[in-house]
């Protein structure tokens, strides 16, 4: 196998509005990479934002927030979460993330098998 070495700068990642309604900037994935099965990006929610509660049939998330403070909702659970909290969300797992602070929400999401918008089912609330 021929090494390839992949570094993406956060600079380099161009920020977009996703169905979730969340700013995500997609480092790492497999359109991107020579990744196959998983995906890394950063999400970030402005205060009193929150993503569409929804769910991936295939694919397990983390989270893990690096700036901020907010309250995480799966399967009717709910959770307050600030920084350096991991969340573990499983795939067919209902979800919502609410910034509940006065600054930016800011979370790395993990995405096995990577993220793909076909694999994001909206739930109604």
């Amino acid at each position: 196998m021929n090494f390839a070495l992949e570094i993406v700068n956060r600079a380099e990642c161009a920020p977009f509005t996703t169905a979730d309604g969340s700013t995500i900037r997609e480092f790492l994935n497999p359109r991107n990479s020579r990744l196959s099965d998983v995906s890394l990006a950063e999400a970030t929610l402005a205060p009193g934002q929150a993503t569409a509660r929804h769910f991936h049939p295939r694919a397990d998330e983390i989270y893990l927030v690096t700036r901020g403070q907010g309250q995480i909702e799966i399967e009717g659970a709910t959770r307050s979460v600030a920084i350096g909290d991991a969340i573990a969300i499983p795939h067919g797992s209902a979800h919502q993330i609410r910034n509940t602070g006065a600054r930016d929400l800011v979370f790395l999401c993990v995405c096995a098998p990577a993220y793909t918008h076909e694999d994001t089912v909206f739930v109604a609330d």
